[in-house]
């Protein structure tokens, strides 16, 4: 790999070498977390509540206990006390203790499936059992549902501590925060449009879909240092969420990250980790805990339902002059639903004068939200691309070209933040204006075209990695990143492109936290633009100390050493022999010893991205099921280190965005218990619902970064929904406005239309 170019100035990025793990993945070789055993391990089990909301009267375990085989029966009283800590250290604090009680309940239950007590025993069936025994006593409450009757004045509440600073200190309340971005004058905005288009949304809770259940085993050992292995995007925040909840310091707690079956957002916090470690310390063995499918959907982080009201103008000419939104989030249980991104991304692709955005936190009896591949913003372009495309047709512009003239460009001032640098929307739009797909004629009934655009700020916060030379001229690069898109593989791709060597020289090491430097966790698409920053500069790191064992070797200044082509050569040619890696590399003993570059960032300079999908549908008029026809995605991926696994990105995320628009939605019944608790239910999209997507990747390099890389594994979710919808209207004439668009919704929406319609010819004749 290392000896070819691909016409961008590399050798190695750029180019698609089979991915290091991949051999073990497809083997069976390489371990998951349920994979883990060890002699005397014992199993858990977590009793979780049959009710929506409900007061716990008394929890009696004696029966379980007496139950041959169980040797540890749990409830929240055996976690910490954390309420005397909330006052003084405030909302991080209050944060830590409902991450408490989402893991164990404490005093009511918030939501059908709260865990309430958990057992570890023998076995799974003898733990499943002991759950029977166990006689709980509640009060049921009513369940509140909606943000809309959450908000309502007289709702049930769900956390009497629960303080919203604009509702008084004294009044409890649901909403737990309100935000607002403001800029410009949005009532003179909309007195200068000549076409205004206001419309209200909703879209439904749904779940990340990831195939492995969650699962931890914890070892608590009698020095008092624990070890879980587990399946987690990001082992320190395993570590430090579990040192807070349990009272154990970080220092003792080390985190093993198991590889993992998928994450999209939904393992970046802690479930059954710190119940692992709790139930080992009690009874002095291993413990295994691993979720049922059905325990995922009740009780594991879905995303926020929402209701969003969104309104837009603009004039004759198709420019955007005034937007007013106004979004309601499910936080679930507890605060902290993705609604603040949700109002930082709903109209920042567009450059629009005045804005007005509210949005709102709200707890409803539903489980703790998680993120969700660009948590928030999927819901919130349903609403703004939505609209969008109606202005377009209302003004008689290509809806493409609409959005080509008011889109955010270098300069552009964000929602939040400052101006935009270099970003690729316009581009993108122009990759799908000059696409095949684009160009080519939808013929047919029921048929439709529609496109959507998507944009997320990325992140980048800290990470870490070392870089170590073999003495036979191999590397191995250790990161602290879990590997959940192909990381591993442009870890590898990086070390191999500066140092000159072959991928396949290059062994990539994902780490335990005692071994590797702190690094946040693999979400908002940080992983390859901040770890990748950190390896390129551990790399570095290597290739100056190798520059220097060569200048010992040839009695020279480390200055007048150069390093071209995968070979080190005097900087004045003076004809000393050149000198490759693997020649060096068994001479380091004699040179100084071995070589570890190094490297930490704390990354800046995000690179935000963008996204237009092109969705063609077809809708059958006699049930209301849409197939979906064909799919063109452009997106600016800043540098695609290795295209496969961009082109994968891009692909896995619209699949997702396709499930969420047509199929995809928790479905509580008039008590809030959830009805559809597995896979057959709860619909997720196959490959036979899907057709083969064309992805167009645009590269717009982010400034200041060495590689130019931009996040690329979240925005592709952004704009299916939106794009279906609008393909659906130019198939049918019906706007939706509601997530899913299943079948049963679009026939009644249709049935409506043609009642409508026959209505009007009625009073015509």
């Amino acid at each position: 790999m290392a000896a070819t170019t691909n016409g961008n100035g590399y050798k190695v990025i750029g180019t698609r070498p089979i991915r290091h793990d991949g051999v073990d993945k497809v083997t069976g070789r390489a371990k998951y977390g349920a994979d883990y055993s060890f002699p005397g391990m014992l199993f858990g089990k977590v009793l979780r509540s049959p009710h929506a909301h409900a007061l716990i009267k008394s929890i009696k375990t004696d029966k379980a206990a007496a139950l041959p085989g169980v040797k540890a029966i749990m409830t929240s009283a055996d976690l910490p006390e954390l309420a005397d800590k909330m006052e003084a250290a405030g909302e991080q604090a209050i944060n830590l203790a409902h991450l408490s009680a989402n893991i164990l309940a404490r005093g009511k239950v918030l939501y059908d499936g709260h865990p309430v007590a958990v057992v570890a025993a023998t076995s799974v069936h003898i733990a499943e059992e002991a759950l029977r025994l166990i006689e709980v006593e509640y009060e049921a409450l009513p369940a509140v549902m909606s943000v809309e009757d959450a908000m309502k004045p007289g709702a049930a509440i769900l956390l009497p501590t629960l303080r919203n600073k604009e509702e008084g200190a004294d009044k409890p309340t649901n909403v737990a925060s309100h935000l607002q971005f403001k800029r410009g004058d949005v009532a003179a905005g909309f007195k200068e449009a000549d076409f205004i288009v206001e419309r209200e949304f909703k879209t439904a809770m749904v779940h990340q879909g990831y195939i492995e259940p969650h699962n931890a085993v914890g070892i608590y050992s009698a020095d008092g240092h624990a070890t879980i292995y587990c399946s987690t995007q990001g082992t320190f925040v395993v570590r430090s969420l579990c040192s807070a909840v349990l009272g154990i310091p970080e220092g003792k707690i080390k985190v093993v990250p198991a590889e993992i079956g998928g994450g999209f957002g939904g393992k970046t916090t802690v479930y059954l980790e710190p119940l692992s470690v709790l139930l080992s310390r009690q009874t002095g063995a291993p413990v295994k805990l691993v979720m049922t499918r059905g325990e995922i959907l009740r009780a594991t982080g879905p995303t926020s339902g929402s209701t969003i009201r969104c309104k837009m103008g603009a004039t004759n000419d198709g420019k955007l002059v005034a937007a007013e939104c106004w979004l309601a989030y499910e936080a679930g249980a507890y605060p902290g639903s993705p609604v603040g991104a949700g109002a930082m991304t709903i109209v920042t692709p567009y450059n629009i004068p005045n804005i007005l955005i509210d949005a709102y936190d709200v707890v409803v009896n539903r489980p703790k939200t998680a993120a969700y591949r660009a948590p928030g913003a999927t819901n919130a372009a349903m609403a703004s691309e939505t609209v969008v495309d109606e202005l377009a047709e209302k003004c008689g512009i290509d809806p493409i070209e609409f959005r080509r003239m008011n889109g955010s460009h270098e300069g552009t001032p964000q929602t939040v933040g400052p101006p935009f640098k270099a970003v690729g929307f316009l581009e993108t739009l122009e990759a799908i204006k000059n696409s095949p797909h684009y160009k080519s004629k939808l013929t047919g009934p029921n048929r439709g075209r529609g496109v959507a655009s998507g944009f997320w700020f990325n992140v980048g916060l800290q990470s870490s990695a070392t870089v170590n030379i073999h003495t036979d001229g191999t590397v191995s690069v250790v990161t602290g990143s879990v590997d959940i898109g192909g990381t591993r593989a442009a870890q590898a791709m990086i070390v191999a492109e500066v140092l000159g060597v072959d991928v396949n020289d290059v062994r990539p090491v994902v780490a335990d936290t005692d071994s590797i430097g702190y690094t946040d966790v693999t979400a908002g698409s940080r992983t390859a633009f901040a770890t990748g920053w950190a390896v390129y500069d551990a790399a570095q790191d290597t290739l100056r100390q190798l520059k220097e064992r060569v200048a010992k070797t040839w009695e020279k200044k480390p200055e007048e050493v150069a390093f071209e082509n995968g070979r080190f050569v005097p900087a004045s040619g003076n004809g000393v022999k050149p000198m490759t890696l693997k020649e060096l590399a068994p001479r380091l003993a004699r040179t100084g010893g071995p070589i570890i570059g190094r490297a930490a960032v704390n990354a800046r300079g995000v690179g935000p991205s963008f996204v237009t999908t092109l969705i063609d549908v077809e809708v059958d008029p006699d049930t209301g099921k849409v197939k979906i026809l064909r799919v063109t995605v452009a997106q600016d991926v800043g540098k695609a280190i290795h295209p496969s696994y961009v082109e994968g990105q891009m692909h896995g995320g619209t699949a997702q965005g396709i499930g969420w628009a047509l199929n995809e939605e928790y479905f509580y019944d008039d008590k809030g218990i959830l009805r559809n608790t597995g896979l057959l239910d709860y619909r997720m999209p196959t490959c036979l619902d899907l057709p083969e997507m064309e992805t167009i990747m645009v590269e717009v390099p982010t400034p200041g970064h060495p590689l130019g890389i931009r996040g690329v594994g979240e925005v592709p979710i952004v704009p299916p929904p939106a794009a279906i919808a609008n393909a659906i209207y130019r198939a049918t004439g019906v706007r939706m406005l509601e997530l899913p668009m299943s079948p049963p919704r679009l026939m009644k929406a249709m049935l409506k239309k043609r009642a409508s319609g026959d209505s009007q010819a009625a009073a015509a004749d």
